[in-house]
């Protein structure tokens, strides 16, 4: 048995994310990795042999029948995450949803609902709101030091390679700019009236590799999405990422792009994540680590988790998704006429 204090978590989905999740909780005092479930065997295996993982699973529905898993990672296609979340609470395990919550607003809705009626806790992982510098942003804004928000922009970049190997999956727009409509949702407190997004798809996958959104906020405020895959293969960036926030007595500039170190050999000159997950003696810390800590940290409490509520994680999609539809009908979208 576990000492008391730990949490036994299982992760759903091992592909290269999900793979990122196990290792950062196998490394984790008071977190126990006990199972693991992905419908590839080999797969399966290689990634249970690494970390010692004796429960192993090729159908979730197992795994969620397994009393000794008491919470959840969910890192599947985000087409997956409503049948998959639903019964995780159904289940009772507590469940930790990667973003972003679900592909639809329906789906969003009926997730909600499970939560609601479930003895579980629920939390979709953005990770941005466990990003230091994003924090110290939200602290500097809720204390009055930028004023009134007035302005807001964020980029958040990738390699075209990247793009080639996610874009048959996601787009760029649901895929990242859910990160930035979530920060500056969070940090103005306010909601969409009207948004337009555009699109632009100079890649050969389904989803488009640029995404723009443009909305203005019931505060009168404005914000600006941009979500470009399609960087050069050489850019030194791993995700070139930042936010300009103007307010009406200062500005603040969130930079996520230079994480303080610069490699340059022989082959290429790069700036390896230093913030999010970067492997650090073999082991996984960053944003991701303390999502993690705070999810398990809260279901040791009894406390259910309020740094991201379900319902603002809803909200974000809900953004997206206007940005999207604008982008296919090239209408401003009254926010008061979409769901």
């Amino acid at each position: 048995m576990p000492p008391a204090g730990t949490v036994r978590w299982g992760v759903i989905g091992l592909g290269w994310f999900g793979e990122v999740h196990a290792e950062t909780l196998a490394g984790m005092p008071g977190i126990e990795l006990v199972a693991l479930c992905t419908r590839r065997l080999d797969r399966l295996t290689e990634l249970a042999d690494r970390f010692g993982v004796r429960r192993r699973y090729t159908d979730y529905r197992q795994l969620l029948a397994d009393p000794e898993v008491q919470a959840v990672s969910i890192v599947t296609h985000y087409y997956d995450h409503a049948a998959l979340a639903i019964d995780a609470l159904r289940a009772g395990k507590h469940v930790l949803l990667e973003k972003p919550m679900a592909a639809t607003l329906e789906e969003c809705d009926r997730i909600l609902a499970a939560a609601a009626q479930a003895k579980g806790f629920f939390m979709v992982g953005h990770i941005c709101r466990f990003d230091p510098r994003v924090v110290l942003a939200k602290q500097a804004i809720d204390s009055g030091r930028i004023g009134r928000i007035v302005s807001m922009h964020a980029r958040r970049n990738l390699s075209k390679a990247i793009g080639r190997m996610v874009l048959d999956k996601i787009s760029a727009l649901i895929g990242d700019g859910v990160h930035d409509a979530d920060l500056m949702l969070w940090f103005t407190g306010a909601r969409p009236t009207s948004v337009y997004g555009v699109e632009v798809h100079p890649g050969a996958n389904k989803y488009p590799d640029v995404g723009w959104a443009m909305f203005r906020l019931d505060n009168g405020a404005v914000g600006v999405v941009e979500s470009v895959w399609h960087l050069p293969e050489t850019t030194p960036y791993q995700i070139d990422a930042r936010m300009e926030v103007i307010g009406t007595e200062g500005a603040l500039y969130i930079n996520c792009a230079e994480a303080g170190l610069t490699i340059h050999d022989a082959a290429s000159n790069k700036m390896p994540d230093t913030i999010y997950w970067p492997r650090l003696f073999g082991q996984r810390w960053g944003a991701l680590q303390a999502e993690l800590r705070y999810f398990a940290d809260c279901i040791l409490a009894g406390r259910p988790p309020d740094r991201i509520t379900p319902q603002e994680s809803r909200e974000a999609v809900r953004l997206v998704l206007a940005a999207t539809e604008s982008a296919k009908t090239g209408q401003v979208i009254n926010m008061e006429q979409f769901p």
